[in-house]
């Protein structure tokens, strides 16, 4: 293996007292997939899709939190949190290049992807093809595209991004007890939920 490589998860390191308890990366990693992905499916414009395909990005984003996984630091943002950080800077990356490649417009409007994946297991490959089918993903999709472009927002980054409401309230322009209110009542009536609480985390 290439030193620049990312470490295959299924090879895990020798436990030691301190670890024996601790989750591997790949199980953490699977539990925020979904979010992940549902994130993904929701931030990914409809004619960025031919370009951007959210289960690329889902595990293009395991290939670069595996290589960072030595910056995660449980006790300064949740595991979820983390990767959410890295997958905007992903999304964010691919939007930019996009822009500064009009000479490439013609090839683009063809199919062509944005991320050449290489060194992702299988394992991966194939939870994520899961992903796009699972039914609880599905059905949160199917709820969240039928509210209004506001309540979508908060939707995203109060419950799949875990921000607080002032800090939404103001990237929307929004009043904070507004976003406050909306966002419980959206938390109110998936709460109940099972598929919405596999996703929100209960």
């Amino acid at each position: 293996m290439d030193s620049d490589d990312p470490p295959d998860p299924r090879v895990s390191p020798p436990a030691d007292a301190s670890s024996a308890a601790t989750p591997r990366f790949e199980d953490l990693y699977c539990q925020v997939a979904p979010v992940l992905f549902t994130w993904a499916e929701l931030r990914i414009r409809p004619e960025m899709r031919r370009h951007i395909d959210p289960q690329d990005l889902v595990q293009e984003v395991w290939l670069r939190a595996v290589k960072r996984r030595s910056s995660f630091d449980p006790n300064v943002s949740s595991f979820r949190a983390w990767v959410l950080t890295i997958a905007k800077h992903v999304m964010l990356e691919s939007f930019r290049n996009l822009r500064r490649a009009p000479m490439l417009e013609g090839d683009l409007a063809t199919g062509t992807r944005m991320f050449v994946l290489q060194n992702c297991p299988e394992s991966i490959t194939s939870f994520t093809q899961r992903l796009a089918k699972d039914d609880s993903v599905r059905r949160f999709l199917d709820e969240a595209r039928r509210l209004d472009a506001d309540d979508q927002q908060i939707l995203v980054r109060c419950g799949l991004e875990e921000r607080t409401c002032g800090e939404v309230a103001r990237e929307m322009e929004l009043g904070e007890e507004a976003v406050t209110k909306r966002w419980q009542r959206l938390r109110a009536k998936l709460r109940g939920e099972g598929w919405a609480a596999e996703i929100l985390g209960g």
